[in-house]
């Protein structure tokens, strides 16, 4: 068993680290946000009360935070990651980040003596409670290997992609083709209803068809068709608009950085930032199905 250093404890790191106290792990945790960490020391996380009190002497450290601009608050400066942890602690960063970022932060960290990976992750809440997240690690080879056992007990599937970075780049091409999938699911389910097709009669059919894919099967978003739609809470966020907006800005700065066209890509971030635009940047990423139905300004106009 380990003493686990982990830093960001929001909607993902918060249930990791209670997975991580249940596998018998110590854990000491320190986030901004009071009631984040309140959370956290509920489910037995040990709270400190900054980052250099978490990371003095730990085994390993993780880091889960929203933006590059983050992690680079966290590891860099005198109160951060890279001048407080004992050089044998093993560095994690499971932030999505950008591909810039995360190469800085693995230079800073080799260039200190530090061992570091990136560990970005896909699941989404439901996943970081379960348990069963999927880890694309990024880093030399002995790090990745033993950043897996540290990871396991947050996860189903375990994937080391190659090098520095190639963690984030995975995630990153993953997440934008799962917002271009969900933006095409949105408009097939509305298109399918107009043209008089049951909802769950046409999922039956797309769910067995060449318009399967994960978004379809789990954020089909129509209400009363799929248990694990935020479709049926009024689009309470399982992952946010602003979130997915994030996400797939990073992939679009990593496409124009490598001269790579993303124009389907670029034309669903435009709809995540309507979305935003109108008030709606908290509510689910499924909700982007409001701009195909027309239902969006109606709620606007009612909410305000």
């Amino acid at each position: 068993m380990a003493v686990v250093a982990w830093i960001g404890l929001g909607n993902m790191g918060g249930p990791m680290t209670a997975n991580m106290v249940t596998a018998g792990h110590t854990v000491r945790g320190f986030d901004l946000s009071a009631a984040a960490l309140d959370a956290a020391v509920a489910a037995g996380v040990s709270p400190a009360t900054s980052i250099a009190d978490a990371v003095r002497g730990a085994d390993v450290v993780f880091s889960m935070l929203p933006k590059g601009d983050h992690v680079r608050s966290v590891y860099f400066g005198d109160h951060g990651i890279l001048a407080n942890a004992a050089q044998t602690s093993l560095l994690i960063d499971s932030s999505t980040i950008d591909v810039e970022t995360a190469k800085d932060v693995h230079d800073a960290a080799a260039a200190a003596g530090f061992r570091f990976v990136d560990a970005p992750v896909s699941g989404g809440m439901s996943g970081a409670v379960a348990g069963t997240l999927t880890f694309m690690i990024g880093g030399e080879s002995g790090a990745v290997t033993d950043a897996s056992a540290y990871i396991d007990p947050m996860a189903a599937n375990i994937i080391p992609t190659g090098g520095a970075t190639t963690g984030q780049a995975a995630k990153i091409c993953n997440n934008l083709m799962l917002f271009i999938n969900l933006a095409s699911t949105a408009e097939g389910a509305v298109l399918a209803e107009r043209l008089g097709l049951d909802k769950q009669v046409f999922w039956d059919i797309a769910s067995v068809s060449s318009g399967d894919s994960w978004a379809l099967r789990t954020w089909y978003p129509r209400p009363g068709v799929v248990p694990t739609s935020p479709a049926n809470n009024d689009f309470a966020p399982s992952f946010t608009a602003e979130l997915a907006n994030k996400d797939i800005g990073l992939a679009i700065a990593a496409a124009h950085s490598t001269g790579t066209p993303l124009e389907i890509g670029e034309h669903v971030q435009q709809l995540f930032q309507r979305l935003i635009d109108e008030g709606e940047g908290g509510k689910d990423c499924s909700r982007i199905v409001s701009l195909v139905d027309g239902t969006l300004s109606t709620s606007a106009t009612t909410n305000g």
